[in-house]
């Protein structure tokens, strides 16, 4: 099982219970609406970061992609509909 990270949008409505049903055990969402956000670290036990792209600014979009690089851990980048971000897993997991 792995856990899963999502930077983005307010809310993800259905699409957390999607990606449990996907076979992540552990999602963590961030909305990335307050500045503060751009100052936490990636838990250790996260193996994926995907950034929804149309709810995010630069600023954050770039501090994540580089704290993901320092700590070695895929970032994928989609829109907020659930068929963009299954696409990317799907990518992912071949």
């Amino acid at each position: 099982m792995a856990s899963l990270m999502v930077v983005g949008a307010d809310h993800l409505g259905n699409i957390q219970e999607k990606l449990v049903t996907q076979g992540f055990e552990n999602v963590l969402h961030i909305d990335g609406r307050k500045v503060q956000v751009v100052k936490r670290s990636i838990p250790e036990h996260i193996d994926i970061i995907l950034v929804l792209t149309d709810y995010i600014n630069h600023n954050l979009a770039k501090v994540i992609k580089q704290k993901a690089k320092e700590s070695n851990k895929p970032v994928f980048y989609c829109k907020r509909s659930w068929s963009s971000i299954q696409k990317v897993l799907c990518n992912f997991s071949k």
